[in-house]
């Protein structure tokens, strides 16, 4: 009697069986010490194994070229002989010279401390070094600003310097995807950071929300109710400010180019905010602007709290040139992949009031954006503008203010900013050989008369 056998199991597929070795695994973290940790080694380790990455990071911090080494938890003894330990130090040596940087690293949500930073300034002080390097979630305009504040005498003698996670995770992927490393090992071991970077149980994000006072200060924009001394207004100003880094950090690492937020020259951090504040207050607005490189124009994003609208717009010159209706069509056409919802304002030499009309209709019928007084007129400048509802749900979901005003920032560069043109003047062009007047011979001089024969 035949026995009957169990018909052998399906064999699964290797992608849903097997898990990609990562030199840098995320399993096993446990807790927020464990984290930095983790995060500092391998961040500091990959400098050292790809030069090409480590230079590019340390040249944020102004570091002479040379070969790079790195170390984890050094330890010190302060003026009260107690043990401080850095959670690491990059050294660069060339020849007989050596600069020496302190590195503290924070992640997920922990913050940089003020008493902190500035032991660290002491220590490095004391001992010849030449920076000290904090890294952390929190965004800055620049690596020369601390998000927390320090005294100015700290640093006379040793740079301070911050780079948040983000910036890092930024020159990562700007050298892996856009500088090509040569060597395929390098560029599999910087590849490998990244996938550890971008696991949320690295605590290494980029920006999470508008913070706890957002509904607060939103609500209190729209009611027209928000004081400079109300709680959260400075919060919400600064947030903003990483908000709009972060965008532009973002747009760096699809683009390899260095995108760049345009704040007010002349300002430092605390007179930025200042600014922000009051417009916040006075106009219910957060405002900013971010430069694309051989872009046509910078993008100006507008957050009216008001209105809940999001508007992306640019200006751009009209052409200097042709009838006002063929500078009219210029801009019309350009647009070709905008949605026509977009809206076009046009403003005209002497008039303070603008013409605009939406792309839809301009496609329409272009001479709905002829200056009505005077249809020959020609305009100066055009502003192209998105709105679209601010999204208002706190953290990074579907809905969120971070996720639709990132959204909205992209679709906005891409379907209307990448394509756009500055005018340019056509070069002067020669006549056709055949348009050339033939010079006309001049009639000799007649001939002179003998003064014998007269």
């Amino acid at each position: 009697m035949a026995v009957a056998r169990p018909a052998p199991k399906p064999a699964l597929k290797p992608e849903e069986a097997w898990h990609q070795a990562r030199l840098i695994p995320t399993t096993g973290i446990g807790g927020q010490a464990e984290q930095e940790q983790r995060a500092t080694s391998s961040l500091l380790a990959v400098m050292r194994a790809v030069p090409q990455f480590g230079k590019a990071l340390l040249s944020h911090l102004d570091a002479p070229a040379g070969r790079i080494e790195t170390f984890t938890e050094v330890r010190f003894l302060d003026a009260d002989q107690k043990t401080v330990i850095p959670d690491g130090a990059v050294v660069v040596e060339r020849g007989k010279t050596r600069w020496v940087c302190l590195v503290e690293v924070k992640t997920g949500g922990a913050s940089l401390t003020t008493e902190q930073v500035e032991k660290y300034l002491e220590v490095a002080r004391a001992n010849g070094f030449a920076a000290v390097l904090t890294i952390s979630n929190q965004i800055t305009a620049s690596p020369t600003e601390s998000p927390v504040p320090i005294d100015n005498k700290k640093t006379r003698k040793v740079a301070l310097r911050h780079l948040s996670w983000w910036q890092v995770m930024t020159e990562a992927r700007v050298q892996h995807e856009h500088r090509h490393i040569a060597d395929t090992d390098q560029a599999w071991i910087v590849g490998e950071l990244i996938a550890y970077l971008d696991h949320e149980k690295a605590g290494a994000g980029g920006f999470d929300d508008m913070g706890d006072s957002w509904v607060a200060v939103r609500d209190g924009a729209r009611q027209h109710t928000l004081r400079l001394a109300d709680k959260g207004v400075r919060d919400v100003a600064s947030r903003w400010e990483q908000f709009v880094q972060y965008l532009a950090l973002g747009l760096c690492q699809t683009l390899g180019r260095n995108v760049e937020v345009m704040w007010p020259k002349k300002l430092e951090a605390a007179g930025r905010l200042d600014v922000a504040v009051r417009s916040l207050v006075d106009q219910g607005r957060l405002e900013a602007t971010i430069r694309v490189p051989d872009a046509a124009a910078p993008i100006d994003l507008s957050a009216d709290l008001r209105t809940r609208l999001l508007t992306t717009s640019l200006e751009l010159a009209a052409p200097r040139e042709g009838r006002a209706k063929t500078r009219i069509t210029w801009i019309v056409r350009q647009l070709k992949e905008a949605p026509n919802n977009v809206r076009i304002e046009v403003r005209y030499p002497n008039a303070k009031e603008t013409v605009s009309a939406t792309l839809g209709e301009a496609r329409e019928r272009p001479d709905c954006l002829l200056f009505a007084a005077d249809a020959h007129r020609e305009p100066r400048m055009f502003r192209v503008s998105l709105s679209d509802e601010m999204g208002s749900k706190r953290g990074k979901v579907p809905g969120s203010f971070v996720i639709e005003s990132k959204r909205q920032t992209i679709d906005f560069y891409r379907a209307i900013v990448q394509d756009l043109k500055v005018w340019t003047a056509s070069a002067p062009k020669l006549p056709s050989q055949l348009e050339v007047a033939t010079p006309v011979a001049s009639p000799e001089p007649p001939d002179s008369v003998d003064p014998g024969r007269a």
